[in-house]
């Protein structure tokens, strides 16, 4: 294909962990195409990439057979090599799946299998062997994951923007994508600076935007984007010594997110949590970021509404959570009984791009559509930064088919 400042191969959008893999990937595989990121925010990995627990996920927890379990596995293994070929920090420190009482062990022991199918290698704990992993978890047993690691995301990306430059293809900042035309050998975008982008293919890595910009280019998704904010506390300085490394519950199967957790940071410290709670914007960071264009279209959703009314006493829970610091401790006590409210100072929050669908399920795989000159990623949730590598092989497969 040809190539000028004019005319792109590929257009890359979302400088997300998701988005550079892919560009650094198209690179890889067409040494001779020329590759743009375009990015609506001013720097790399300004939302969900950079808003995470930094955690190099196992392939515990996931369906058998399904993406999300195969990327994760050859995510993962991609990801330790990028970090250990560009020296970047990471750490292969594991953790621990606890139960707390009886009730969770027909669940512990479904996760088990499920690990046992994806390849994951785990062993079974009873309560006094937690304890000499983490001496202050309580729990009655526990998967430990030997394999889990943890690593900052937003190097990753800042390293991969760089590989990615390097090898010749460009990123623009401070671009957001308002109209896009497509046909079945070209795409047009135009964004609100008024930059004009051509390719002969588009890679929707839109994150929070991804089904906005899939409607943008003509594709009517199956799914809308509903956008869950995740708020954490942090281990106060002195304490973080009650984590060795990372301590999670048996997760509700009904419910696909993890469960407030304890994670130590490969930059320091130890994060815990995050609830999940619906976001008044797709990049609402707290209560008083409201978008109302944002808020009408998520209330207005007839998956949502189908959602809500199914797991509304859950959503009641995590929003008292999120209000109520006391809340928020009696849920990490159920883990860590000695904590206290002392033991926690505020920390971030991140917002999850969650896609649901209009039967108001939570898609529990990673999601793409193929459209005219374009693919569409419009479900990345955890584990997609561990698995980020293996996801941008994915779309690369299907471009090159």
């Amino acid at each position: 294909m040809p190539s000028s400042a004019d005319q792109n191969d590929f257009i890359v959008i979302g400088a997300g962990i998701v988005g550079l893999a892919t560009a650094w990937r198209l690179v890889q595989r067409f040494p001779d195409c020329s590759v743009v990121v375009v990015e609506s925010e001013s720097d790399v990995a300004a939302h969900q990439s950079g808003h995470n627990s930094g955690v190099l996920h196992s392939g515990i927890y996931y369906k058998p057979g399904s993406i999300r379990a195969a990327t994760c596995r050859t995510g993962k293994a991609a990801m330790e090599a990028f970090c250990e070929e560009h020296q970047i920090p990471w750490d292969r420190c594991g953790k621990v799946i606890v139960a707390t009482d009886p009730t969770e062990l027909e669940s512990m022991e479904k996760i088990a299998a499920r690990g046992s199918e994806n390849g994951v290698v785990y062993e079974r704990l009873d309560s006094d062997q937690l304890r000499e992993l983490e001496p202050n978890a309580a729990g009655i047993a526990a998967l430990h994951v030997p394999e889990t690691g943890i690593v900052n995301y937003a190097t990753v990306c800042k390293r991969l923007a760089r590989c990615l430059r390097d090898a010749g293809g460009r990123i623009v900042f401070g671009s957001e994508i308002v109209a896009i035309d497509a046909t079945v050998r070209s795409i047009r975008l135009t964004a609100a600076d008024g930059n004009v982008f051509h390719a002969a293919m588009m890679i929707n890595c839109g994150g929070l935007q991804c089904d906005r910009i899939a409607a943008l280019s003509g594709v009517s998704p199956e799914i809308r984007i509903v956008p869950f904010r995740g708020e954490y506390y942090e281990l106060a300085p002195g304490r973080e010594t009650l984590v060795r490394n990372l301590i999670y519950p048996v997760p509700d199967p009904s419910f696909p997110f993890l469960g407030v957790h304890f994670t130590r940071m490969i930059d320091g410290g130890v994060e815990c949590g995050p609830n999940a709670v619906l976001a008044f914007s797709r990049e609402g960071y707290d209560w008083k970021t409201i978008r109302l264009t944002d808020l009408a279209q998520t209330l207005r959703f007839g998956g949502f509404q189908k959602l809500a009314l199914r797991h509304w006493k859950t959503g009641l829970g995590e929003m008292h959570r999120s209000l109520s610091k006391a809340a928020f401790v009696t849920a990490l006590q159920k883990l860590m009984p000695r904590l206290t409210a002392s033991d926690l100072v505020r920390g971030r929050a991140g917002v999850r791009a969650q896609a649901v669908s209009r039967e108001g399920q939570l898609v529990d795989d990673f999601l793409f559509q193929r459209s005219d000159a374009a693919v569409h990623v419009l479900n990345a949730p955890s584990p997609a930064a561990t698995a980020s590598l293996a996801i941008a092989q994915t779309i690369v497969d299907q471009v090159e088919r």
